[in-house]
């Protein structure tokens, strides 16, 4: 078996070269899946891996704006519509220095998975730019994304593909996104989510990832005959999917000690919560990037240049970015009697930390876990076609049960005696539903 996958990542290796986040994230699921995709020779004979993992099309593009001073820019801009058996391409945009082709191949190929396990009608996509929102006016902001929806508008649309905000897309990027693709389309559909809640947002879309994760997190423990309450949580990153986790977290019973950001993390043993919640949503807003000000306010620990895994926790969810766990994290993490992690960032950890976490403590992978945000963006795209709002206790209700039907699905296709794989059970149950939308309609 092990030779049969090597052969299939040398040969999507060297049809995508130099693409590491992308071949790691196709690695992580093909190990799942191989033997499942075997004893179904009707995919095999359709090729559905290797059509799965080949974007349906890839747009990418340059992003001309002028900054407050007159000077002329050039970014890229990308869309990758990866795949469209479900439903219209699904997935964030991205406005970020770090992104590449590869990190948004990988987030599209891993977001076809994850719509797959809301059981909506969605497929999977990811775009984005190299552009940074940081340190920029407004108005910059503004004129960089007109000039990229000038370009996107005329590949996306409600019932093709329906974008939505990630990492430095906020609700001002998008409201910029969307008001220029009004002015070109004279209409007003339901094509992008996150939008304000006066002109077709959602109420809890900014803390649906966050809550998402600690529903699922929930449904973890209580196969394990415990609950949120009582138990310490370490938690990185400090934007929306941090705020929503620590929100959720505090109100189900559980205590936070940690927050991250690029210059090291924060240890309040007395817990993140209260008026120190709504710091978060302050520190965000600064544009600096930075926790380091949550310790000056708050008389809070801070420790430079350091993640927060080293943190003697019960749970930890990583809430920031890709490959925020290593294999050294995840050890001093089993060395400090942390037994269970919940991956709210997408591909938070890395392969040989995954491998470690699988064998030592309950872990759930991204895809399973943060699906609550896509989740909600669906009940979005829903709420814009009936043009009607939903109140927030039905939203809430509804990811509930979106979230306790994905952690079932994790359950049925991971159960290995009295232990759960969710990796195995995210990845074949993802799966399943794209392979047979895929049988169906077609060699297309």
């Amino acid at each position: 078996m092990k030779t049969d996958i090597s052969e299939f990542i040398r040969t999507l290796e060297e049809r995508t070269p130099g693409e590491k986040e992308f071949h790691q994230a196709v690695e992580e699921v093909i190990e799942s899946v191989w033997d499942f995709y075997k004893m179904n020779p009707r995919y095999q004979r359709a090729k559905i891996l290797e059509r799965m993992v080949e974007p349906e099309r890839v747009i990418m593009f340059r992003v001309p704006w002028v900054d407050d001073m007159g000077e002329v820019h050039i970014n890229r801009g990308y869309r990758v519509e990866f795949n469209s058996a479900l439903g219209p391409y699904k997935g964030g945009l991205r406005f970020h220095r770090s992104v590449t082709l590869s990190i948004l191949k990988f987030l599209g190929f891993e977001q076809t998975f994850k719509n797959s396990l809301t059981t909506l009608p969605m497929g999977g996509g990811k775009g984005g730019s190299d552009f940074s929102p940081r340190g920029k006016s407004d108005g910059e902001i503004m004129r960089f994304c007109q000039s990229f929806m000038t370009e996107l508008y005329r590949h996306i649309g409600p019932n093709t593909d329906v974008p939505a905000g990630d990492i430095g897309v906020g609700g001002r990027e998008i409201g910029y996104l969307f008001g220029q693709y009004k002015r070109l389309k004279n209409e007003f559909t339901g094509v992008l989510t996150g939008k304000g809640l006066t002109w077709g947002g959602s109420l809890i879309r900014p803390e649906a990832t966050g809550f998402g994760a600690v529903y699922f997190a929930q449904h973890m423990l209580h196969r394990l005959g415990k609950d949120i309450e009582g138990h310490t949580f370490a938690v990185s990153g400090f934007g929306n999917v941090a705020w929503g986790a620590i929100s959720k977290i505090n109100e189900l019973g559980g205590k936070v000690v940690t927050i991250s950001g690029p210059d090291g993390y924060i240890y309040d043993q007395e817990g993140i919560s209260g008026d120190k919640v709504d710091y978060l949503l302050e520190l965000r807003a600064t544009n600096n990037d930075i926790v380091q000000p949550y310790a000056d306010e708050f008389g809070a620990k801070f420790i430079e240049g350091r993640r927060p895994w080293e943190v003697a926790v019960d749970i930890a969810m990583p809430c920031a970015t890709e490959n925020e766990v290593n294999l050294d994290d995840a050890k001093e993490l089993d060395k400090n009697k942390c037994f269970l992690l919940a991956e709210a960032s997408n591909m938070g950890c890395t392969a040989d930390a995954v491998e470690y976490l699988s064998e030592h403590m309950n872990y759930a992978p991204g895809k399973a876990v943060n699906a609550g945000g896509v989740a909600v963006s669906g009940l979005e795209m829903s709420q814009n076609s009936m043009r009607i709002n939903w109140p927030k206790e039905e939203v809430d209700n509804r990811l509930k049960h979106i979230m306790r039907d994905i952690h079932h699905t994790c359950v049925e296709y991971g159960k290995n005696g009295n232990k759960i794989d969710y990796v195995k059970g995210a990845n074949i149950g993802g799966f399943v539903k794209v392979a047979d939308a895929m049988l169906a309609q077609g060699i297309v």
